[in-house]
């Protein structure tokens, strides 16, 4: 072994022990007669000492280390005079009486350090550097520590972990695939799962009753914060169970990591509210619950008036940005400019302000009388102090402009303090959307999702009020995970694959297998799917995936440390029968 002990585990009671540890060189300090080593690895930092009138040479080679030189130091475990708290190793520091330089290092690109002078590119492109700083080190960790209790929890249910294929077949719902040709199998190809799906429920079929896998998933989507290409998901699906089983289950998880991994017990059920409350009250379906300011319609009391804004748009919705009435003029002019940017796609922001002396200032007030705005205060149960929020336009286009609206009023007033946790469940999601434009029917959640049993026959008369079997948790504003019961029969998954536009030849050909499946005994089964990054994310207290997937892919889906994806050459195509099309044919 090169070493006795790690670098974070050391302490007085080791006072008088010989030691050999190893590490990376944090930094050193050169005081003339001694010389002073902080050597890193993932478990922490031992300071080094070497002193020149009691061995000269090895002084010397102690002053040549530079930043990042990998290096074995054997020596005494001795009592520091001048403790450092900071650090758990602070009382200690080693004697050296023997020093190896295992590896030196060039300087590093950027500083490795908790507060490193390295840009956002600079630290992807040298991610394994980056990953030696404690910041993102102890992302990785919390990560493993989730995943680890994720197992534990699931065991102790008897859940089976079964791996599912890689190699899977294209199928055209959800995003687009990532697909792989094959070359024993001229002409066709594979596709990287969007997730186990068919797998999970043909594992129901073959009588695993409970499955769970921490697997690999892959879309060919935009990226932003919370997507990557690829990402893992905690699958999961149970045999002869109702959606109550499956939120008593799975909220159980979400408790024993709240448990285990960050110390916090929720005692309280998660709150239920279904899609169209959800939609109704914050424009989401993963309302953030750490603050309110749910939406007011005003509708009825703005329409009418001569304000043509208001009097041709089909919904007008307030927020209350309670004790935000001290904004200047200046701060809602800004907050009408960011409402306004395409991402937000608003036309305009009116104001309400509750003075102080009970009077009321508005960007509308030549419109509306003194009682009339009193009413629209009344309404959103205004205060002296507070602002009221306005935005209208067509209805789900404006909950969405609200929604963004809300989070920024939350940001500014710092009302979303990461260090606290609102989970719920939200339910009744409707099992269809219509799309416009291909004038067609989409599944809301996938194709295997089951209608609510008392909206069956909505399927043959009104199929855009069904609503579906289906669930998603939500914490913070972020959707950790969502799931639904399944179909298990096959006259039904046909029905469903009929409204979805499907032929029944074109439903054989992509989904024969597990209708076939469903006609030798399918149990009743459903299940649900966590990101595991995105509850990484959410322990950690960020918005980004990224610091917590040890090699991650940039907003253009690049992997700037391996340069990836990148070209291949001719004869590698050649051989799987591709010829790549140039843009002048």
């Amino acid at each position: 072994m090169y070493r006795t002990h790690h670098n974070g585990e050391l302490r007085v009671l080791n006072s008088g022990d010989k030691v050999t540890l190893c590490g990376w060189v944090q930094r050193s300090r050169d005081l003339g007669g001694m010389t002073f080593i902080d050597l890193r690895d993932r478990f922490g930092i031992t300071q080094l000492t070497f002193n020149m009138e009691e061995d000269a040479s090895l002084c010397e080679i102690a002053r040549k280390l530079g930043r990042e030189f990998v290096i074995q130091a054997q020596g005494l475990v001795v009592e520091r005079s001048n403790k450092n708290h900071n650090i758990p190793t602070g009382e200690i520091e080693i004697k050296v009486s023997k020093l190896t330089v295992l590896n030196e290092s060039k300087t590093p690109p950027f500083t490795i350090e908790d507060e490193t002078d390295g840009g956002d590119e600079l630290r992807a492109q040298y991610r394994y550097l980056d990953i030696r700083r404690s910041p993102i080190l102890e992302k990785l960790q919390l990560r493993n520590k989730i995943a680890l209790e994720t197992r534990k929890y699931l065991d102790s249910l008897n859940f089976l972990d079964v791996e599912t294929p890689v190699l899977i077949k294209s199928t055209p719902e959800g995003a687009r695939d990532f697909v792989v040709p094959s070359r024993m199998n001229p002409g066709e190809w594979y596709a990287l799962p969007q997730s186990p799906q068919t797998f999970k429920q043909l594992l129901m079929v073959s009588g695993i009753d409970k499955y769970y896998q921490i697997v690999k998933c892959f879309r060919d989507e935009d990226l932003r914060a919370d997507r990557q290409p690829e990402f893992t998901q905690i699958d999961c699906e149970m045999s002869f169970v109702e959606q109550e089983d499956i939120l008593q289950t799975f909220e159980g998880l979400i408790k024993h990591l709240f448990l285990s991994v960050k110390g916090i017990e929720l005692k309280d059920n998660f709150p239920r509210i279904t899609y169209e409350e959800a939609m109704e009250k914050y424009g989401s379906d993963k309302p953030d619950l750490r603050f309110g300011m749910e939406f007011v319609d005003l509708t009825a009391l703005t329409k009418g008036k001569g304000f043509s804004v208001f009097d041709n748009a089909q919904t007008i919705i307030a927020i209350n940005a309670e004790q935000a009435a001290l904004y200047t003029r200046k701060q809602i002019d800004a907050l009408t400019d960011w409402v306004k940017r395409p991402q937000i796609g608003a036309t305009g922001l009116v104001y309400l302000r509750c003075n102080e002396d009970g009077t009321f200032k508005s960007s509308v007030d030549k419109f509306y009388t003194e009682e009339e705005l009193s009413k629209w205060a009344e309404k959103a149960n205004a205060k002296k102090g507070d602002l009221l929020l306005l935005l209208c336009g067509e209805t789900n286009k404006v909950r969405k402009q609200m929604n963004e609206l809300r989070l920024h009023m939350g940001n500014e007033l710092g009302l979303r303090n990461p260090n606290i946790f609102k989970p719920l469940w939200v339910v009744d999601f409707p099992l269809l959307e219509w799309d416009e434009e291909n004038q067609r029917f989409h599944a809301m959640h996938h194709p295997f999702t089951s209608p609510k049993p008392e909206d069956l026959e909505l399927l043959n008369t009104n199929p855009i009020q069904v609503r579906a079997n289906a669930y998603d948790l939500a914490v913070n504003g972020v959707e950790l995970g969502g799931g639904s019961i399944r179909i298990h029969d096959r006259k039904l998954q046909e029905k469903m694959f009929q409204l979805l536009g499907f032929s029944k030849e074109e439903a054989q050909a992509q989904f024969g297998f597990l209708m076939d499946a469903f006609e030798y005994g399918a149990p009743p089964h459903g299940g649900l799917a966590f990101g595991l990054d995105r509850i990484a994310s959410t322990f950690g207290g960020t918005d980004s995936i990224r610091d917590f997937i040890a090699f991650p892919k940039n907003n253009k889906g690049r992997d700037v440390m391996i340069d990836a994806p990148s070209v291949i050459h001719f004869n590698q195509l050649d051989e799987l029968g591709i010829q790549l099309k140039t843009k002048e044919s």
